[in-house]
C-alpha cells in the first residue's frame, strides 16, 4: 500500500483548480477500490 500511495499522492500534476479536484477524486476512488479489494468477504453465521 505504501508503494501505491507514493505513486498516486506525490504532487498534483494539473494546475487548474477544477482539474485538481477531479484528480483528487480519482485518487480517492482508487484508494477506496484497493481497500475494498483487500477486505475479506465475511458472512454472518446464524
Amino acid at each position: 500500500m505504501v508503494r501505491v500511495k507514493k505513486l498516486l499522492v506525490g504532487r498534483l500534476s494539473l494546475r487548474d483548480h477544477i482539474t485538481q479536484t477531479s484528480e483528487i477524486d480519482v485518487i480517492v476512488k482508487t484508494f477506496n477500490k484497493l481497500t475494498r479489494l483487500s477486505m475479506p468477504n465475511m458472512k454472518a453465521i446464524v
